[in-house]
């Protein structure tokens, strides 16, 4: 019985990984192939050929976003894409929930914003215990006008699901920078903390938040 046990355990170690991997990549293989609607259906190809082939949603996918990011990279293109918002923030509701998301995708995928590029170590759910989180930033506006002392906005992931968490306010003073890349310690939040990064150097901050972490990619917190 301990012979099969040991079995059916690895069995569940290389299957279940594969199957999700699988289902994640079907799942976004028919969302990319929502695209394959913008092509008239005469010319589909599942008209043309008379069966369906998949990933073909998947490259005209590709292929708009890179299209897309040609024609917004020049002057005209964002001259029409300025008014293009500019249309959209006339628009009552739409204008809040479009420029929110564009202000997180510009935080998130903007080569010159510092959102989650640090993983951290702060205290959470209670002194004592302690959490990996992400920077998001620091407070501005009103909620800085109302705090004493600097602060930082950080992000705190659930396991093993890290797209939800919560989003806190800490003390500068409170929160240790950790040398670890933020795609390891997603793993090591996936995995629960089976997945350990590689060891750290001694350069760490050591709770103060401020100092040299040795880390030369990013500025201090």
């Amino acid at each position: 019985m301990a012979r099969l046990r040991k079995y059916f355990i690895t069995g569940l170690l290389v299957l279940i990984p594969l199957i999700i991997t699988i289902w994640v990549l079907k799942l976004l293989n028919g969302w990319m192939d929502a695209s394959l609607l913008l092509v008239p259906k005469a010319i589909r190809p599942e008209t043309l050929l008379g069966y369906y082939i998949p990933g073909v949603g998947v490259v005209l996918t590709i292929v708009l976003v890179i299209l897309t990011g040609f024609v917004g990279a020049n002057f005209f293109g964002r001259q029409l894409i300025n008014a293009w918002e500019g249309l959209l923030a006339r628009i009552p509701v739409v204008k809040q929930i479009y420029g929110g998301v564009k202000q997180v995708s510009d935080t998130l995928f903007s080569g010159q914003g510092q959102a989650f590029r640090k993983a951290l170590l702060v205290h959470y759910p209670h002194q004592g215990s302690w959490s990996i989180a992400f920077l998001t930033g620091h407070p501005t506006g009103e909620v800085a006008e109302k705090l004493s002392g600097e602060h930082v906005s950080v992000f705190i992931p659930t396991t093993p699901n890290p797209t939800s968490g919560f989003f806190m306010i800490m003390p500068k003073k409170d929160v240790i920078e950790l040398d670890m890349s933020v795609d390891a310690a997603l793993k090591y939040i996936v995995s629960m903390g089976v997945v350990a990064p590689g060891a750290v150097s001694n350069g760490r901050n050591g709770g103060s938040g401020a100092g040299n972490t040795g880390s030369a990619k990013y500025p201090p917190l």
